[in-house]
């Protein structure tokens, strides 16, 4: 097989576009597409041009012979997917987006929200001419979850800031960061100054687990410290005592394996990235050895992805062990328990770190005094409902597990955003094709809800700016009254985030990382006041 995708891409179908033979599915158009784990190249139709890896921009695609030991599987991997998916029988199916005829004059068009939700929505708008996009953000950079969502030690897929990086440069583009819209601006301010505002806020907060003990010290959200580690200037200063042999990690997604990578990881290998230099310190100075993943339900339900397992089985320096095996389970029932069940079968070495993904586990109550001490847990069975849907009920007993720290990894949840409807159940504000009314749309989480990839965020603003742009046509949008961005003195444009990202990418240098980022809005601030003296050039 020439070239191998090796990951969860950003589904962001630049490959499927480059590539002259139509060898990557599943791709836009297709059952799957932008919803799968990842896109796959068939290895019986690739022709080895290479013009995939050109065009991706979190370099997910690599030549065969380019493969580390831990990429390996993924030869498998996709070559599997062609032979229960087979494409032989259809025709190329992306189809370059063209300019939709609109009616003569400018369309002003506010985005809140800076992350990849919203910034692929000023892509979808900026195809058009005559349209003006403003993306405002409360912080005073761009990338959301990209940004600070990512792990440390993920640096690859940060790699899509790049193509962000190209929709900022484009004409019609501007940014108000550090501006909060419902305190320095308000929703009725934003539809008199644009035609339409798309909110793509995302959800800022986590799910809670309702059980005896949650609010003790000591137990948090892993919301919280994933965005500890990454320097998020609204928890950067945040404090957590690692001063414990053991942590526990309730939920088993992405966001778990990667909360569990980190603090089982060497700290001078972090040190290369682009963490935190107090989460690093912090790290440094604990004394975990063990992370234990909680998940109610059985190995074939676990939230990961197949491509983030991979990655966890790869880990030369820390083991990966398995509990928790129903008797009815075939493990090669898919690729994801087959990769289980052969980390169920490894032997740990002696005196390595260690991952534990325990299933079939409930947390039941923290117990402590002021700090936990320890989490008690039942064990569950599984119960198929009429309806297909696999529920985790406990079995009764109960067992200890001695730990200081408890991170709850059980979803996202966005909050409601005013003067917009809320669904309390989903955490979404209710909509269709992402109008909530002609003028106000929405994109991403507070869409959808907490799903999907990066690259769902580009087919879920599609639909959105669809809806806006049929709107404009039918003459159902307002008019602004001022015709302008609003101003606030805090305000920063695309200029001054080069500034900011110039100094972190200089600070990085400096010390062999990609960046050190500023952790706080007053060294926000003052890096970007480099950029009136010295304004960076759009390109």
């Amino acid at each position: 097989m020439p070239y191998v995708v090796t990951r969860s891409c950003c589904a962001d179908a630049s490959c499927v576009l480059a590539c002259p033979v139509n060898c990557i599915h599943p791709a836009p158009g297709e059952p799957g597409f932008a919803t799968a784990e990842m896109l796959y190249v068939d290895p019986q139709t690739c022709v080895d041009c290479g013009a995939c890896t050109t065009a991706c921009p979190v370099d997910a695609l690599k030549p065969h012979t380019a493969l580390g030991e831990g990429e390996l599987p993924f030869l498998e991997l996709n070559a599997s997917y062609y032979k229960e998916n087979p494409h032989a029988d259809r025709t190329p199916m992306y189809v370059v987006p063209r300019q939709r005829a609109l009616p003569a004059g400018e369309l002003s068009v506010a985005v809140v929200g800076a992350g990849p939700a919203g910034l692929f929505a000023a892509d979808e708008l900026l195809r058009h001419p005559g349209v003006r996009v403003t993306v405002y953000d409360r912080l005073p950079t761009p990338y959301g979850l990209a940004r600070a969502g990512v792990a440390p030690d993920h640096q690859d897929t940060k790699q899509v800031t790049q193509l962000f990086r190209t929709i900022e440069s484009q004409p019609g583009f501007a940014y108000r960061l550090g501006v909060e819209v419902g305190t320095d601006l308000t929703h009725a301010d934003l539809l008199r100054e644009h035609h339409a505002v798309i909110y793509a806020v995302g959800a800022a907060t986590d799910r809670r687990l309702g059980i005896e003990g949650e609010d003790l010290r000591g137990s948090v959200s892993a919301t919280d410290f994933v965005a500890w580690y990454n320097g998020h200037p609204d928890r950067a200063h945040d404090a957590y005592d690692l001063d414990t042999e053991r942590a526990v990690v309730i939920g088993n997604g992405n966001v778990a394996l990667d909360v569990a990578r980190i603090l089982t990881a060497d700290p001078d290998v972090l040190a290369r990235t682009d963490i935190s230099d107090r989460a690093l310190a912090a790290l440094r100075a604990g004394r975990i050895r063990e992370v234990v993943l909680l998940g109610r339900r059985g190995p074939a339900q676990a939230a990961f992805t197949l491509p983030e397992l991979l990655a966890l089985a790869a880990l030369k320096d820390v083991d990966v062990t398995v509990e928790g095996w129903p008797d009815d389970l075939d493990p090669d029932a898919t690729e994801k328990t087959r990769l289980l069940a052969r980390l169920a079968a490894r032997t740990p070495a002696e005196g390595r770190r260690r991952i534990v993904l325990r299933f079939l586990t409930s947390p039941v109550r923290l117990t402590g005094d002021a700090s936990v001490r320890a989490l008690e847990v039942t064990a569950t069975t599984l119960h198929t409902d009429a309806d297909g849907t696999v529920r985790a009920l406990p079995t009764g007993g109960s067992q200890v597990l001695e730990t200081g720290l408890v991170l709850r990894s059980v979803g996202y949840r966005a909050r409601p955003v005013p003067g917009l409807p809320f669904d309390e159940d989903s955490a979404t504000v209710p909509h269709e094709g992402g109008r909530v009314e002609p003028g106000v749309y929405v994109a991403g989480w507070i869409k959808r809800g907490p799903t999907g990839f990066i690259g769902t965020n580009k087919s879920c603003a599609h639909e959105t700016v669809e809806s806006l742009l049929d709107d404009f046509a039918a003459g159902r949008l307002t008019r602004p009254v001022h015709g302008g961005a609003g101003t606030t003195a805090q305000a920063l444009g695309v200029d001054a985030w080069r500034a900011i990202d110039r100094a972190e990418r200089a600070a990085g240098e400096a010390q062999g990382r990609p960046r050190v980022k500023f952790t706080d809005t007053v060294s926000l601030h003052r890096a970007a006041q480099t950029a009136r003296s010295a304004p960076a050039a759009r390109g």
